[in-house]
């Protein structure tokens, strides 16, 4: 599993989970269920499968334009 983005909320993170997965990338949020606040320090981690690294990559891109 690779980390593909750092997000400063949970909420993010599952909006960038679902903008991935609906293009055909399985994503994960391991940090999902164990953040007790929002903002936690360190982010809430975004992971792929190493295959899919590149191409998550290319998709979070295009999301910040």
């Amino acid at each position: 599993m690779k980390n593909v983005a750092e997000c400063s909320s949970v909420d993010e993170a599952l909006v960038l989970r679902s903008l991935l997965e609906d293009c055909g990338i399985r994503a994960y949020v391991p940090d999902e269920l164990t953040v007790t606040y929002r903002g936690q320090a360190g982010g809430i981690r975004l992971q792929v499968a190493d295959e899919d690294a590149d191409a998550a990559a290319k998709v979070l891109e295009g999301a910040k334009q």
